[in-house]
């Protein structure tokens, strides 16, 4: 019998975790998720995009229109940030971080601060907002490699069947 060769390739998995990470995210309009990956291609740590720790998500608002009042924007944790403290203080450096949306500026400075040296995402939907912009600039100047990921397959399915 010969290997199978519909298998999903390394960066295809990693952004597979990634992406089934953001399914733990409680936000209504936004699931993001983020995987760190060392060099010998172990996860290092995973994160979604939700509040601090010891912050509900019933107490704390996912409205995004501020003429509504408070929004999420001030408390959510971004998935790459999340992933870079669960690591606890593991060495990052040299690393790759897999996200589904490309970093905001924010994420981006916690990127570089950490030693990650490769950013693969999904989608640039936000390409020219100014938190983009400046996110690809400081990025680009701290010689982050940006990859933007171009599946060979339209999905994977998980079935807990199997």
């Amino acid at each position: 019998m010969d290997k199978r060769t519909d298998y999903i390739s390394w960066d295809e998995y990693f952004m597979g975790v990634a992406l089934l990470a953001a399914k733990r995210s409680k936000d209504p309009s936004t699931q993001v998720g983020a995987c760190i990956v060392d060099g010998e291609k172990r996860i290092l740590s995973t994160g979604y995009n939700g509040f601090p720790h010891g912050c509900s998500d019933d107490d704390f608002p996912w409205n995004r229109d501020e003429s509504l009042g408070e929004t999420k924007y001030q408390f959510v944790v971004h998935a790459e940030l999340n992933a870079i403290l669960n690591a606890r203080g593991k060495n990052l450096s040299g690393s790759v971080v897999y996200v589904a949306l490309f970093p905001c500026n924010e994420c981006a400075k916690a990127i570089i601060q950490s030693g990650i040296k490769e950013v693969v995402y999904l989608s640039d939907k936000y390409h020219d907002t100014p938190s983009t912009v400046a996110s690809r600039r400081m990025l680009n100047s701290a010689g982050v490699k940006l990859t933007q990921l171009k599946p060979t397959k339209a999905g994977i399915v998980l079935s807990f069947n199997e």
